[in-house]
């Protein structure tokens, strides 16, 4: 049975995509393209589940919120 999980995606300073899947811990990968990223990521959660098996429920995602502050 396949399971979805939520994933965030972000750029780093050297212009990589890197994703971290918020349900695994430790769960995270990086690319130079978005279909790459999509793929490596698909396959560390794959092998994250191969090695870990997790035996608590994981935590729900609710939502992802940007805010915006001014600096004081």
């Amino acid at each position: 049975m396949a399971e979805k999980f939520n994933v965030i995606v972000e750029e780093g300073e050297d212009g990589y995509l890197i994703s971290d899947v918020v349900e695994l811990p430790g769960c995270h990968t990086q690319a130079k393209t978005y279909d790459e990223l999509l793929k490596r990521t698909k396959e560390a959660i794959q092998l994250y589940l191969s090695v870990n098996k997790p035996d608590e429920p994981k935590p729900k995602f609710l939502s992802l919120q940007q805010i915006e502050v001014e600096a004081a």
